[in-house]
């Protein structure tokens, strides 16, 4: 069985508490399940059909929330300073467990119209909106909220409510970066 069906095992089929090296094992499967796909949003799905059969994962927009793009953004995006960019801030979620916040800078120009509006409009997931680019996803820092330790504090000790933070760009098959994502996962993912 692959570690990522063993981390998408609804709630139901895992009963035993998770202690600190389970969520760790879990972590890291999760970890590397969404290092080895472009898109976290099929990750996200597939925990999503196993936990929640026939559910989609879903893009809540974070109304008012804006967060202009800085220098560094700008260079991890590879822009001038004046191209514009559109930020979109998400709740990704199955069923009603929010699984990760995203923060998303694009740049508007590098997509569709149809895929713009999407974006705007809709509560589709920017992988989904983009799959037709045939993009790739390139990690650029992946932060791992909980860490192996001698001072477990075993008795009192709980998973944190954010696990995992990934920062990557998105880009077409021929390196033309259009998205910057910083993706913060929540503890549903690992805790039942």
């Amino acid at each position: 069985m692959s570690a990522l069906l063993l981390l998408a095992l609804p709630a139901a089929l895992t009963e035993a508490p998770v202690t600190r090296p389970v969520a760790i094992d879990r972590l890291q499967d999760l970890n590397s399940a969404l290092l080895s796909r472009p898109s976290a949003t099929a990750t996200l799905q597939a925990w999503c059909d196993k936990a929640h059969p026939g559910a989609k994962i879903v893009a809540i927009q974070v109304k008012g929330a804006v967060r202009p793009a800085g220098p560094r953004e700008r260079a991890d995006l590879k822009i001038k300073a004046d191209e514009p960019i559109r930020y979109r801030r998400v709740q990704l979620t199955c069923a009603d467990q929010v699984l990760s916040e995203a923060d998303n800078w694009y740049l508007p120009g590098h997509l569709t119209s149809e895929m713009n509006r999407a974006l705007e409009t809709t509560e589709t997931p920017f992988g989904v909106v983009v799959r037709p680019l045939d993009f790739r996803r390139t990690t650029l820092r992946t932060d791992l909220m909980i860490r192996p330790g001698h001072d477990w504090p075993w008795h009192r000790w709980s998973v944190p409510a954010e696990i995992l933070r990934h920062r990557a760009v998105l880009s077409t098959p021929d390196g033309q970066v259009f998205s910057l994502v910083v993706e913060t996962y929540q503890d549903d993912l690992i805790v039942p």
